[in-house]
């Protein structure tokens, strides 16, 4: 039994163990990095992989909080500081009722290697609770992310763990998590990201993993004599990635005629109307169907009426799909629909958003793959913009931050790009994505020992 056979095996045991979502993540890894192992003994001699799938820390904790009728309620947290071989753990916070232990890992596992591809110093991590604010009125929200942040403040800190926004958790609430903390700790550290402009945000990291994902496609796809401008384009999702995604597209000459929430979907073959939707889903956080209400050129199709199963904006026909909504949400059903419409590239924006199935026929169909670690690394990679500038106490302008992220996008790219010409992997950009994460902090972790 060769060494990737041994760490399949043990992460087989894994997923009997800790879930299916963080074996999937594992599984796509240990796979694709053999030809790196192959090359690299030294990696098998430090037991690089044995030690790199399982997580520093996994910190739980209960969090207790009183809502509008002063009724105690009682809710899960969690933080998976996952790997910090390159620099502080880094990862967002989720509020969602789905936030599990398996959720979190996999995500955590994910981030190292997103965290690695930018070139910037920062390890993985990930975090969140059970909590869902929806339906909650603003003073639960603010009662809750206090509780949350003082559960657990004296685990983190601006060299040790920086949290981030995530599912559930935007700017109200990161402002409330960072009050919080700043009152327990009586310190302006820069512990979390992703904040309001007036408690030291960046400009541009709203936009950041919808822009990010944009300027990735658009660099691969000049990279061989191709566009998006002028392409019909099948969004999923109606959340800060997806309408940030859809704005860069519409700035790119692109035409995104999808969009989707938790009950249906909107194919709109005019173009998403993106003042139209930013109304709905930013300011009245209302559903999806209410765009077709007022939009005459709108079909919705709530989820129950689909008869498939399957995210109807998959049927679309389009040029390329962006996936931005949450985990294994493009199934073989949606690959089959775009391949048939004849799809040229599947661009990740959510994180693990294809089931592996789906991933495999794209591969087999020669559809082009550009895996969420790379592609929606830029919420990631000017979150450590923002702290380089609190660090400083100073801002960037949003061009210059703008300029920044598509040098950061463009190089991630260039160099998955040169590690599939140094391992004769085509065009296999998932497997690029994972040997050039790995081998930068496999590289970092022999350098420090054994710790």
């Amino acid at each position: 039994m060769n060494y990737i056979d041994k760490a399949m095996k043990r992460a087989t045991e894994t997923n009997c163990k800790e879930g299916a979502n963080f074996f999937q993540a594992l599984k796509e890894v240990l796979v694709s990095i053999e030809p790196l192992i192959q090359n690299h003994p030294e990696y098998e001699y430090h037991n690089i992989i044995e030690r790199i799938i399982s997580p520093n820390r996994e910190i739980r904790f209960k969090v207790e909080w009183l809502d509008d009728k002063n009724n105690i309620r009682v809710n899960n947290g969690y933080r998976i500081q996952f790997n910090n071989a390159l620099g502080p753990y880094k990862g967002g916070v989720r509020f969602h009722p789905s936030v599990n232990t398996d959720i979190l890992k996999f995500l955590a596992f994910e981030q190292i290697f997103k965290n690695a591809l930018t070139g910037l110093h920062i390890g993985g991590a990930k975090g969140g609770a059970d909590f869902d604010p929806k339906g909650k009125s603003d003073n639960e929200i603010m009662k809750f992310c206090q509780s949350f942040m003082s559960a657990f403040y004296n685990s983190i800190g601006s060299d040790i763990d920086v949290l981030g926004g995530d599912m559930g958790v935007g700017e109200r609430e990161v402002g409330y998590l960072f009050g919080q903390y700043k009152l327990l700790t009586n310190s302006y550290d820069s512990i979390i990201t992703s904040k309001p402009l007036s408690l030291g945000g960046s400009l541009g990291r709203t936009e950041a993993t919808g822009y990010g994902l944009i300027y990735f496609t658009e660099t691969l796809l000049q990279d061989q004599n191709e566009t998006l401008k002028g392409k019909i384009c099948a969004v999923s999702g109606s959340g800060n990635v997806a309408i940030h995604a859809i704005e860069k597209l519409y700035d790119l000459g692109a035409i995104p005629v999808t969009c989707s929430d938790s009950r249906g979907a909107i194919h709109d073959s005019n173009g998403i109307d993106l003042a139209l939707l930013k109304k709905i889903k930013l300011e009245r956080r209302a559903s999806l169907e209410y765009y077709a209400l007022e939009r005459k050129s709108a079909v919705y199709v709530k989820n129950d009426a689909f008869s498939n199963g399957s995210n109807y904006v998959w049927q679309i026909p389009c040029f390329a799909a962006f996936p931005c909504a949450t985990q294994n949400e493009l199934d073989i059903i949606g690959a089959q629909a775009l391949i048939s419409n004849n799809v040229k590239i599947i661009a990740e924006g959510a994180n693990m958003p294809t089931v592996p199935e789906a991933i495999d026929l794209f591969v087999k169909n020669k559809i082009i793959f550009a895996p969420a670690k790379a592609a929606n690394a830029g919420g990631v990679a000017v979150s450590v913009l923002e702290m380089g500038q609190n660090n400083s106490l100073n801002y960037f302008s949003f061009e210059e931050v703008d300029q920044k992220l598509q040098n950061i996008m463009s190089n991630i790219y260039h160099h998955m790009k040169k590690t599939c010409e140094e391992y004769d992997l085509g065009t296999d950009f998932i497997a690029a994505a994972n040997i050039l994460g790995f081998k930068r902090v496999a590289n970092a972790m022999i350098a420090q020992g054994v710790l």
